[in-house]
């Protein structure tokens, strides 16, 4: 039996994650408030990211600027209103 959650993204009850899928208070945000589907989308958006912009990981400017992509691609429509 899998966990259900109201998906902020997808703006439909969906699959909720095992665990939080990020450290943090934001981690546990994505756990309560992000279906696995929408995370996968951001999985696929960052790659997206990371190449295009040649970020590294190893750099806290860049895993800053990665998470703010983050916060915006899954709550800008929460963020918007």
């Amino acid at each position: 039996m899998y966990r259900k959650i109201f998906c902020i993204f997808l703006q439909r009850e969906s699959e909720g994650h095992a665990f939080p899928p990020y450290p943090g208070e934001l981690g546990k945000k994505i756990y309560n408030n992000i279906s696995k589907k929408a995370w996968k989308k951001w999985t696929i958006e960052q790659t997206k990211l990371i190449n295009e912009e040649k970020l590294n990981m190893i750099k806290e400017k860049d895993r800053k600027k990665l998470e703010k992509y983050m916060k915006l691609f899954l709550f800008k429509k929460t963020i918007l209103k």
